[in-house]
């Protein structure tokens, strides 16, 4: 039996990078990673994954429709996973323009050069083709105290970011039904781990936090986030490609709610016990609170049942496991994660209105 070829956008970004590490480790399949290497696109996140004979990489811009289908043609794929996208909601308030046109118009092209690609396959190629589009939790706007969100919960994005992922995802359901292409999608919560550009969140503190700068903070902190662990994200779209129906979203969640606030905490009190001898001890004192994000979203959360009811996926970390690990990574592997962070970013705020 001939192993699968699947096609992956954003394999050198944090989510995609993960996905491609697990399926060169612990599958046969045979991967091509399809990326335009932006600012937040770095080789170095495949470790050992970059130099296997079954990952092949492809320099090339999701919106260049001759280009995507001349890799169609020439890797005659079994599945396509979609994952490139401009991700950070502050760098989507400075400047929106570079969103419309890669979550959107990109997400556009791929589609139709995976119709047209479709469109020509026959017998059981045809019947197992799957485009998988990975979404955010962020579309469906913003929680009050209670409730989750679930796949039929209303879409109402807030931020350029999440307006063009919104878009990116409607796109998909209609290709789905119009035009029949099987397609499956998934919207996920916040992400963390190994690997991530250091503008997010968390690498962003345990970087400031190692170097003894300031912690900056949005608002009062009591922004609430879901958070899901990469690796158990990775495995989960693994399994949705493998055993999603078609035309199906799904949710993944991490099952970890957390004001921003909290997690800051929790970062410095592990730092404490790691280095307590550090001059930056307790870490604590680093943490300043400065202007919040313009239309900053309260809460999100997600509810994941119909994802382990259906298809049997839970998280395998807790966050508190999650983040230990996460942090360990960030201290063991300096050099790294210096490659991975680009010299256009030196940790600034990023997303106030000028």
């Amino acid at each position: 039996m001939q192993e699968k070829i699947i096609m992956i956008t954003g394999g050198a970004g944090f989510i995609g990078s993960a996905l491609i590490r697990q399926f060169i480790a612990e599958s046969d399949a045979t991967i091509v990673n399809i990326d335009k290497l932006t600012y937040a696109g770095n080789l170095a996140t495949l470790a050992d994954a970059l130099d296997n004979p079954r990952h092949h990489f492809e320099q090339v811009d999701i919106c260049d429709s001759d280009a995507i289908n001349a890799l169609f043609n020439k890797y005659q794929p079994d599945a396509f996973m979609h994952l490139a996208a401009e991700s950070h909601v502050d760098r989507s308030i400075e400047g929106p323009a570079a969103f419309i046109e890669t979550n959107i118009v990109g997400t556009y092209t791929l589609l139709e050069a995976a119709r047209q690609y479709w469109s020509t396959l026959d017998g059981d190629k045809r019947d197992q083709f799957r485009f998988h589009h990975i979404s955010t939790d962020e579309v469906y706007g913003t929680l009050g105290a209670d409730g989750l969100f679930t796949e039929e919960t209303s879409y109402a994005p807030n931020s350029p970011y999440s307006a063009s992922k919104a878009s990116s995802d409607h796109l998909v359901r209609a290709w789905h039904h119009t035009y029949g292409l099987p397609t499956i999608m998934t919207n996920c919560s916040n992400n963390y781990g190994p690997y991530q550009y250091p503008e997010k969140l968390i690498p962003l503190m345990i970087l400031n936090a190692l170097d003894g700068k300031p912690l900056p903070v949005y608002g009062r902190g009591d922004n609430i986030r879901d958070w899901l662990y990469v690796e158990d994200h990775a495995y989960a779209l693994r399994v949705v490609l493998e055993q999603g129906q078609l035309g199906e979203c799904y949710n993944i969640g991490g099952h970890n709610e957390k004001t921003n606030l909290e997690v800051v905490k929790t970062i410095c009190t592990y730092l404490d016990e790691r280095f307590p001898e550090s001059p930056h001890a307790p870490h604590e004192r680093l943490i300043s609170y400065v202007e919040d994000r313009p239309g900053h979203d309260q809460r999100y959360a997600i509810d994941a049942d119909k994802i382990k009811r259906e298809l049997g996926w839970t998280p395998r970390e807790t966050f508190d496991t999650g983040l230990k690990k996460t942090i360990d990574w960030y201290i063991e592997n300096a050099e790294t994660w210096k490659k991975v962070t680009s010299a256009s970013y030196q940790g600034e705020r990023l997303g106030l209105i000028k």
